[in-house]
C-alpha cells in the first residue's frame, strides 16, 4: 500500500557511517506523503480487485449438529476509501489510518447440515472497516533501512449478504452462518495481509541500486548515513552522497561540512546536494585522470596547429624550429579542481599546466614550452531523464610561463590563441562528458515532475513533485 512512500525513502544497502555529515539530504514533505497515500490506496484497490482469494471452509455449531460451509471463487468487485490519512509520528515512523472503508464481494457458497444442503451465488457488502497501521524504518547491521509494520489494528462493522434467489427462513438461516466466517476471516487476515505487502515492498527496496555508476570512471554512493529523522512536518534522510573513482571506495581526503535544508513544503520532495558531493566528484575524476587532455593535429576540430602558427606570434619558436612541424598540446590538472557553491553561483576553479610539443617526422616529440593555467568556469545545471546535467562556460584564464626550450618570451602574446583552443576544443570536450549527467537517487517507478533548481551557499537544492507509474 505504501510502496510509493517507501520508495521515496531511498533506502540503502551499504555500510553505515554514523555521525558523518551527509553529501546529500533528502526531505519528504507532507505533500509527498499525501501523494504516496493516494497512489498506495489506488494500487491496493487495483490489486484487491485482481486478486484471487483462497476458499474458506469449516463448520459452525447448530443445535446437536454442525453447519458445514464452503465459500469459494471470492472476488472483490468494489473497494472504497472515503476517509484515509497519513501522518508522521516524531521519532517513530509513519501512521496510516483508513476509516469507514467498504468493499463488495461476489462469492459461491455451499452449506450442509444433517437436515439439508444448498449452494448458490451471493453478494457481500462489508462496511465501516477501520484500519490503523504504524510503520517504522529501522536499520539492519549493515546499514540497510528496513520497512517494518510495528502495529496494526482493524475492525469491521456491518456485513450484509444477499443470496441469489433465496427468501424467508432459509435465507436468514444461511446468512447467519455465512456472516461468522466472513467476519472472522476479515479480522484475522487484514493485518497479516498488510504485513505481507510490506515484506514485498521491503524486497523491492532491497533491490534498489544505491551504488550508481556515472560512467566508466566514477560512481555515486547513495546509501544512508543514519536512521531517517521523522518529525511532524516531514521525513529527513541523510545520504552519504559520495562520488568515488570506479571500483575505488577509499574515502576522499576531505570531510563534509554541515548544512541545513530550508523549511519549505510546496513540493513533495527536496534533494539538497552539498558542495562536498560535487567536490568528491571533482576528486574522483581528477584521480581517474579525466582532467588530462591531449590536443594534436588529427584531433583538432577547427584548424591545424603547427610550429608555423606559433612562430608567427613568437619568433623564438621559428628560430628553434625552422621546418614547420605539427604541434601537440598536453593539458593536465595539477591539483583537484575546486567546486564553489554560492548564492546563484556554481563555479569550478582549475589549476593546471599545458605543455606544447613539436611532433617530429619520426613521431617523437620535442618540448617547446610549458605554462601554468588557472581557469575559472561557471557551471549551468539542469535536469533531464532523471539525471543532473551540467555545462561549463569559461569566465577567465590566467597563464604564466614556467619552462621554455625556445627561450624567454611574453606569454601574453599567446593568450588569444590558447584561449581559442580552450574554447573550441577543451570546453566542448568537457561539456560532452557532462551532458551524460549524474544519475539522481533511484526512486523505483517514480519520476520527477516540474523540478526546480536553486543554488545556495554550500548546496544545490532540487525542489520537485513526483509521478508514480505503477
Amino acid at each position: 500500500m505504501l510502496k510509493i512512500c517507501c520508495s521515496l525513502l531511498l533506502l540503502s544497502l551499504l555500510s553505515l557511517q554514523l555521525k558523518a555529515n551527509p553529501g546529500l539530504k533528502v526531505r519528504i514533505s507532507q505533500k509527498g506523503l499525501e501523494y504516496a497515500k493516494e497512489v498506495g490506496l489506488k494500487i491496493l484497490k487495483q490489486n484487491m480487485e485482481k486478486e484471487q482469494f483462497p476458499d474458506l471452509s469449516g463448520y459452525e455449531k447448530f443445535g446437536l449438529g454442525n453447519v458445514k460451509y464452503n465459500i469459494s471463487r471470492i472476488r472483490v468487485t468494489a473497494l472504497e476509501f472515503p476517509s484515509a490519512s497519513i501522518s508522521l509520528i516524531p521519532g517513530m515512523g509513519i501512521k496510516l489510518v483508513i476509516g469507514n472503508a467498504s468493499l463488495t464481494i461476489d462469492m459461491n457458497w455451499n452449506i450442509r447440515t444433517w437436515m439439508f444442503k444448498n449452494t448458490g451465488r451471493s453478494t457481500v457488502y462489508i462496511s465501516k472497516v477501520f484500519v490503523t497501521a504504524i510503520f517504522s524504518t529501522p536499520l539492519d547491521n549493515i546499514g540497510h533501512t528496513l520497512i517494518s509494520l510495528t502495529s496494526c489494528q482493524t475492525t469491521s462493522g456491518d456485513v450484509d449478504i444477499k443470496l441469489d434467489g433465496k427468501r424467508g427462513f432459509l435465507h436468514n438461516f444461511f446468512i447467519k452462518y455465512l456472516k461468522k466466517p466472513i467476519h472472522r476471516s476479515l479480522a484475522t487476515n487484514s493485518c497479516p495481509n498488510i504485513r505481507s505487502g510490506i515484506q514485498l515492498i521491503d524486497e523491492d527496496l532491497r533491490s534498489l541500486n544505491v551504488l550508481m555508476p556515472i560512467d566508466d570512471l566514477a560512481e555515486i554512493d547513495y546509501s544512508l548515513n543514519s536512521l531517517p529523522a521523522v518529525s511532524r512536518p516531514y521525513i529527513d534522510l541523510d545520504l552519504k552522497g559520495i562520488v568515488y573513482p570506479g571500483g575505488n571506495y577509499t574515502a576522499p581526503p576531505f570531510v563534509a561540512a554541515p548544512f541545513t535544508v530550508p523549511d519549505q513544503s510546496d513540493s513533495m520532495l527536496y534533494l539538497a546536494f552539498s558542495e562536498y558531493f560535487f567536490q568528491t566528484s571533482s576528486f574522483a575524476y581528477y584521480t581517474a585522470g579525466a582532467f588530462n587532455i591531449t590536443i594534436a593535429e588529427e584531433t583538432c576540430s577547427y584548424f591545424n596547429i603547427s610550429t608555423e602558427i606559433f612562430g608567427s606570434i613568437i619568433p623564438e619558436v621559428v628560430q628553434h624550429s625552422v621546418t614547420p612541424y605539427p604541434v601537440m598540446l598536453k593539458l593536465m590538472a595539477t591539483k583537484t579542481p575546486i567546486i564553489s557553491l554560492q548564492q546563484d553561483s556554481f563555479t569550478l576553479e582549475i589549476q593546471g599546466s599545458m605543455e606544447v610539443f613539436a611532433v617530429l617526422p619520426d613521431s617523437t616529440t620535442q618540448s617547446l614550452f610549458t605554462t601554468n593555467i588557472a581557469a575559472n568556469t561557471s557551471i549551468a545545471v539542469n535536469i533531464f531523464d532523471q539525471k543532473l546535467m551540467g555545462s561549463l562556460c569559461l569566465n577567465r584564464l590566467q597563464y604564466s610561463l614556467t619552462h621554455s626550450s625556445v627561450g624567454f618570451f611574453e606569454i601574453s602574446l599567446l593568450e588569444n590563441i590558447l584561449s581559442y583552443i580552450l574554447q573550441t576544443e577543451v570546453i566542448p570536450s568537457a561539456n560532452a562528458k557532462l551532458s551524460k549527467g549524474f544519475p539522481l537517487p533511484n526512486l523505483a517507478n517514480a519520476t520527477l515532475t516540474r523540478p526546480h533548481i536553486t543554488i545556495a551557499q554550500g548546496y544545490l537544492l532540487i525542489s520537485t513533485d513526483v509521478h508514480y507509474k505503477h
